[in-house]
């Protein structure tokens, strides 16, 4: 009886689909130095024109005591001086903490936060990565919304990020 009713349900919300997705995958290499930390990740969107901002998501250490991971938060420069400083982390949705060396993704449909807001145009998706006692990097993917095809995106790293990929479905 269950499998029926899953079945059931996942022919209707195929078949009723409207929603355009954005995967994006990031891949955090494995770095040979003597003091390694997890790099602090922010990830957002913004007009190709570099206007209005959409968060995504930030990866810090939200565990460490008394939130003293948000200390860090202004290594990201470029998330800190367009947005960052103006939120209070954690922010539920948005800020997670920090991945392992790996592949790592992301999936965000047009139906729900926080893209749901996207008006159809030109973008960029950015992905700005900071260590301590490391690099800092920021990659830039652009893009159109909504897809009116599938379409890919790809940007390499060249030390804190290794491929970092945007997959558009409409």
């Amino acid at each position: 009886m269950r499998l029926l009713i899953s079945a059931a349900l996942t022919t209707l919300a195929a078949g009723s689909s409207l929603a355009s997705e954005a995967t994006i995958s990031i891949d955090i290499p494995q770095l040979s130095v003597v003091e390694y930390h997890k790099p602090y990740v922010a990830m957002w969107v913004e007009k190709a024109d570099g206007g209005k901002i959409t968060n995504l998501a930030v990866w810090y250490d939200v565990k460490h005591k008394d939130n003293e991971g948000t200390k860090w938060l202004k290594d990201l420069r470029q998330w800190w001086r367009r947005t960052g400083r103006e939120l209070t982390m954690p922010t539920d949705g948005l800020s997670s903490p920090t991945r392992a060396p790996g592949t790592h993704q992301i999936k965000f449909d047009s139906a729900s936060k926080p893209i749901d807001g996207l008006t159809p145009g030109s973008y960029q998706l950015v992905i700005e990565a900071a260590r301590e006692v490391g690099g800092r990097e920021l990659l830039k993917i652009p893009f159109e919304w909504p897809p009116k095809a599938p379409a890919n995106g790809e940007a390499k790293g060249e030390r804190e990020l290794g491929s970092v990929s945007l997959k558009l479905t409409p």
